[in-house]
């Protein structure tokens, strides 16, 4: 049946089950209704038989004619009686259960036991009244039983059977039957139309989506839910938490076998502002949020239905991978940006070789090549010796061919050595650190017109620290400016989009538990120290924090 069900919509199926269950109510409810009835008027028939036998029995006329055993007159008084009493029948025997009076005259002077069998030796010998459904000689019927006593109470002499044939009952109860069959189909058609209704706006409240569907949307949302690195925790009206996904769990350092559906949101997170939400009905985007070493950044969003509030998602990821998906893709801006300048350098000085070529001077050209090669090589052996690490010997060679494209010169100290670079350090932070100081020492210089100029750098890992030193050419930054140049959005340029680098030299700084430090370069300028130590530090920037 379940199967058969399913190749119809839901509100057919509904409407077929929601039929059948009012049929079989209705049904139900309809026979014992006509069982009810047809036992209550049999026991209402037969109080009424017994109280007609033992009125006859009383009758003084009917004691004498039943002592005297006179037949004469007993018969036309019982079929009197049968007559106003509206009895079948009454039958008056004697003390041996003969009759002495009965419808039926041939029957007179026969043993009641035909109809009765044993059935008589209650009354007979016992003085018991009756009330028994039977099959007699004048069909079935309702009789009750009655003994007569003597004048002086105490001797049984005869006994009175009176009955009432059930034809009469089967009559009414097939008038009710009709009227059961009547309301039980009134009730199958209101029931049918009720479900027809109810499964059309239960549709409607289902966006039309079949329980298949349902089921299978329900699972995708859980799927997708577990699937997602983002935490996400949803609750209802009443605070309770009715979504937590695992990466939720995880963020959140939550039991991951404890079931905290269900559970108010405040208890689980004392400090979410979730409820907050679900009162003002104002979203949160990009909140920054501390929990326990973590900072997180949280977006909680109300959910409205029919216009009404009816609960809060919210979303939240660690800042930590945030920023190093913005490092990386700083990363992959500086290893474009190298590319392009050396393309950009070596196209120039490809178009130099061959214009000297063209008009013959090729002793210049050899000199420019050798030129060229002694430059790079000398840059490219000393990385070698003094950076193993490639990442960082690839951003330094970026950069200087980034400041050549630009008309200046990167000299990095002949002296310098960073070969003890600690494996802890993320090499995308150092990168983004050096690459951004760089970067502003380049601009610095060129807006002081520093066409041809160089930019210092050196490095040395002797010590307990990394030590990095980059001299610009540029204007000089004043005393009281050194701290507040780090601030995000300070810049000294008119151009959107600048005030980030150094603030995130600094931000990285703090995660390594560096720092860096402002001096006068020489003659002019500036030099930034940036000092790493190369044991990491037992807390970071994400220490404890209440969220």
């Amino acid at each position: 049946m379940r199967l058969s069900l399913r190749r119809f919509p839901l509100k057919t199926r509904m409407v077929l089950i929601l039929g059948l269950i009012a049929l079989l109510q209705t049904g139900a409810l309809g026979l014992f209704a006509l069982h009810y009835l047809t036992t209550s008027l049999e026991e209402e028939i037969g109080e009424r038989a017994l109280h007609v036998a033992k009125t006859i029995a009383s009758i003084p006329q009917v004691i004498d004619a039943v002592t005297e055993r006179d037949i004469s007159r007993l018969q036309p008084l019982s079929l009197t009686l049968a007559e106003r009493t509206e009895a079948r029948f009454v039958v008056i025997g004697d003390r041996d259960g003969l009759r002495l009076a009965h419808p039926v005259a041939k029957r007179l002077g026969r043993s009641m036991a035909e109809d009765d069998d044993d059935e008589l030796t209650p009354t007979l010998a016992y003085g018991l009244a009756q009330v028994t459904r039977a099959e007699g000689s004048l069909g079935l019927s309702m009789r009750a039983r009655a003994p007569i006593y003597d004048n002086s109470g105490e001797q049984i002499v005869g006994l009175v059977s009176v009955g009432y044939l059930l034809d009469r009952v089967d009559t009414y109860i097939s008038r009710y039957r009709l009227t059961m069959t009547l309301v039980i189909l009134a009730a199958l058609a209101f029931s049918i139309l009720t479900a027809v209704w109810f499964a059309g706006h239960f549709k409607k409240a289902i966006f039309g989506l079949e329980p298949e569907e349902i089921g299978r949307l329900f699972q995708e949302r859980n799927a997708t839910l577990q699937s997602i690195r983002e935490g996400i925790i949803a609750i209802n009206t009443r605070g309770e938490i009715t979504t937590l996904n695992e990466a939720a769990r995880s963020i959140l350092e939550l039991p991951s076998d404890a079931d905290l559906l269900g559970q108010p949101v405040t208890e689980v997170l004392p400090d979410s502002r979730m409820p907050e939400v679900l009162s003002s009905d104002q979203p949160q985007f990009d909140q920054e949020v501390r929990l326990g070493e973590q900072a997180l950044i949280v977006n909680r969003v109300p959910l409205h239905h029919s216009g009404q509030v009816v609960g809060v998602v919210s979303s939240f990821r660690r800042k930590d991978e945030l920023h190093q998906l913005g490092q990386k893709l700083s990363r992959i801006q500086q290893y474009a940006d190298s590319l392009r300048s050396q393309a950009h350098e070596y196209s120039n000085k490809l178009h130099t070789i061959a214009g000297l070529i063209q008009i013959g001077a090729n002793d210049e050209a050899l000199a420019l090549i050798g030129q060229e090669t002694r430059d790079h090589q000398a840059l490219i052996h000393l990385l070698v010796e003094a950076v193993p690490d490639p990442v960082l010997a690839g951003c330094l060679l970026g950069k200087y061919n980034r400041a050549r494209e630009l008309g200046l010169v990167l000299e990095i100290d002949p002296d310098s050595q960073m070969s003890d670079l600690p494996e802890w350090i993320p090499r995308e932070q150092l990168v983004s650190i050096l690459g951004n100081l760089l970067d502003n020492a380049f601009e610095a210089t060129l807006n002081q017109g520093g066409h041809g100029k160089a930019v210092r750098m050196s490095m040395t890992d002797l010590g307990d620290d990394l030590i990095f030193e980059i001299e610009d050419r540029g204007p000089g930054i004043p005393d009281d400016q050194h701290q507040l140049i780090f601030n995000k959005g300070v810049t000294s340029k008119q151009a959107e989009g600048h005030g980030l680098g150094l603030h995130l030299v600094h931000s990285l700084l703090q995660q390594l538990n560096g720092t860096i430090t402002i001096e006068p370069g020489t003659p002019d300028g500036s030099r930034f120290t940036v000092y790493i130590p190369k044991q990491p530090h037992s807390t970071n920037l994400h220490g404890a924090a209440d969220e």
